[in-house]
């Protein structure tokens, strides 16, 4: 599996003020829909179409049939993605006060920073642009350069790294799990977890690579100040939190896709057999 499946699942994180105002309630399905999960879920539904495509051409010798297209149809349903993110979520959050996160979310300057992340996701659905962003990282990583040192800070409060490079992993177990239990290969789970173990440094360098290239593109308008402010409250209890059941939510829906794309894909094969 890609690693970029699972990079950045975080995209719609955390920024508020320092200093939180008393007396602000909200609930944790506000702060969902002021992050505008539903809207990050219609763009990873739409790069798992073309991942869809992609696996097709490389895995499937009889390439996308019209079996394959509607299993990634049904795999990738936006309202049942929605639904796994977002109980995955609450169940993460539990009782942490959403109310200093809402504060900022609901806010002019909050929404202009959920604006820029969508944006940004967007426009990485383009291959070219996607190029042009990790080639626009690759020449300022390990320059000295101001924002590559911003991001590194950002990466490292929010553990971004390992936390996208765990996900990634996970997801291709469970594909390979699927195209074990739907009969499309043999192998036992600790050959699987070999397997999966050999694409580790594979996966970090591409999962780094996507993850620096996106937050580049999406925070590039942000100014300086800005963005050490969104650094700075990373380090949050309720950012922290968020910023986990975040993960939680979306790697768990990740990991439900993988599991579908393997059981597919095996019948894919099984079919081609006959």
């Amino acid at each position: 599996m890609l690693s970029r499946l699972a990079a950045c699942t975080v995209s719609a994180s955390l920024i508020l003020p320092t200093l939180s105002l008393p007396g602000w309630a909200g609930s944790a399905e506000e702060l969902l829909d002021a992050l505008k999960v539903d809207e990050i879920v219609e763009i990873m539904r739409a790069e798992g179409r073309d991942y869809g495509s992609d696996m097709a051409q490389d895995l499937l010798p009889a390439g996308a049939t019209a079996g394959w297209e509607e299993a990634v149809d049904r795999l990738y349903d936006a309202d049942a993605m929605d639904e796994v993110v977002r109980a995955g979520f609450l169940e993460s959050f539990g009782d942490t006060d959403a109310g200093p996160l809402l504060e900022f979310f609901t806010s002019e300057a909050g929404q202009r920073v959920v604006e820029l992340e969508l944006t940004a996701r967007r426009e990485l659905i383009d291959n070219d642009v996607e190029v042009a962003a990790r080639e626009a990282w690759n020449a300022i990583a390990g320059t000295g350069d101001p924002r590559a040192a911003q991001l590194d800070r950002f990466v490292a409060a929010n553990d971004l790294l390992e936390t996208n490079v765990v996900g990634a992993l996970n997801a291709s177990f469970q594909f390979y799990l699927g195209l074990v239990d739907g009969g499309g290969m043999e192998m036992t789970e600790p050959e699987i977890v070999e397997e999966v173990w050999m694409q580790e440094e594979t996966t970090r360098y591409d999962t780094e690579e996507w993850l620096y290239a996106y937050m580049l593109t999406a925070y590039g308008p942000l100014p300086d100040e800005e963005l050490d402010a969104y650094i700075d409250v990373s380090a949050t209890p309720e950012g922290k939190a968020m910023n986990r059941a975040l993960f939680d939510g979306f790697n768990h829906m990740y990991e439900e896709i993988s599991y579908g794309l393997g059981l597919a894909a095996a019948r894919e094969m099984r079919s081609e057999e006959l």
